[in-house]
């Protein structure tokens, strides 16, 4: 009322014919406030609509990009199976041709569960020492099939480096088979004692065993299975001939 009276003396109107009211702004009911995401996305079509680089853009080509990369692993895998065909294929022929090449050993190996290399060495390509020491009083001879044998109590060497493979026989004769390569190997019998255990390395500058003299020692070298009959004895000792 006050301020009526205030408002009335500055215009100088009657007191009576004024009247001022004061009206707060109501939102209706029903008018709720702008969802803020509706907003901005509606701002983005306008101006999707409205900016002409919006307008000219494209969409990326998605299915081309995975069409062309399902051709290229396509391929590569048509390459990798053609590959595997030919080694499987060159596998059968040089095993039906060259059953003792090196891939066929290396094969063979793998099918065996053993992991070591494969030793593709041949006899020739290993250096033959004496059986016995240089100070036995052996006396050695070589047949015409290949065995070389002596009779004399010494300490028994083997030609070359390798492995021992096998040890048979009883107290006082034994026989053993040494391994120096996939296809070259040394068996050895009339033996009376072993000094190493199968499966160990042997040298040839140290005994593998002992004859007692009583009875004959007989050493066979071996290539792929056969007996070899294709080295000398002479004044330096074995040799390949």
């Amino acid at each position: 009322m006050n301020e009526e009276l205030s408002y009335a003396d500055m215009l100088e109107i009657p007191v009576e014919t004024v009247s001022v009211s004061h009206k707060e702004k109501r939102r209706r009911p029903h008018e709720a406030e702008p969802d803020l995401p509706e907003q901005l996305m509606e701002r983005v079509n306008d101006r999707m609509e409205e900016d002409p680089a919006y307008a000219e853009s494209k969409p990326i080509e998605r299915e081309a990009a995975v069409s062309r990369k399902s051709k290229t692993a396509h391929r590569i895998v048509i390459g990798e199976f053609i590959a595997v065909c030919a080694l499987c294929a060159a596998i059968f022929i040089t095993n039906l041709l060259m059953p003792e090449s090196a891939i066929n050993t290396f094969v063979r190996g793998l099918m065996s569960g053993d992991s070591t290399a494969a030793d593709t060495r041949s006899y020739s390509d290993f250096a033959l020492s004496s059986v016995v020491s240089e100070s036995a009083d052996a006396e050695i001879t070589v047949s015409d099939s290949g065995v070389l044998s002596f009779t004399c109590e010494c300490e028994v060497y083997p030609p070359c480096d390798g492995k021992l493979v096998s040890v048979n026989g009883e107290e006082g004769y034994y026989s053993v088979e040494i391994k120096h390569s996939d296809s070259f190997s040394t068996i050895m019998s009339g033996l009376d004692t072993v000094f190493c255990g199968v499966g160990e390395t042997v040298k040839g500058n140290l005994p593998v065993a002992h004859s007692g003299g009583e009875h004959a020692v007989h050493v066979m070298f071996y290539s792929n299975g056969k007996l070899l009959n294709c080295f000398t004895l002479g004044e330096n000792g074995l040799a390949w001939s």
